[in-house]
């Protein structure tokens, strides 16, 4: 019983640590994506934080609901497609953060090519 109670602790642990890297990952990757994108910009730290937790939740939602992954190179033109709207949409939750239809695409190139060279699982 208390074996079980402890693997039960280690995994909502882990999980959790997950979802943590995950965050810390993608709001290195968007800053960076932020700072090569023409017509994209982030205005502080905590819009970065902030962006970085409504992508990740946006894209939670979008694989949940339809088991689609919003990552660039992950799944063709459907995930690009994806990664485009994700980024474009995010504007409108986070305050300090602005891009246009055309930065997005570009963004969505950069943090493509950025997500696939950062080392690690990042699947939640």
């Amino acid at each position: 019983m208390e074996n079980n109670q402890a693997n039960s602790r280690q995994s909502t642990s882990s999980t959790a640590w997950q979802i943590i890297g995950r965050l810390i990952v993608s709001a290195i990757v968007l800053g960076i994506t932020a700072f090569f994108t023409p017509g994209f910009s982030i205005n502080n730290i905590w819009s970065l934080a902030i962006a970085a937790v409504v992508l990740t939740v946006i894209d939670y939602l979008i694989v949940k609901f339809t088991g689609l992954h919003a990552s660039p190179f992950g799944k063709g033109f459907v995930g690009f497609v994806l990664a485009v709207i994700t980024l474009y949409v995010t504007q409108y939750f986070v305050a300090g953060y602005s891009i246009s239809w055309i930065a997005a695409i570009i963004g969505a190139l950069i943090y493509g090519v950025i997500d696939y060279f950062i080392p690690g699982e990042q699947e939640m």
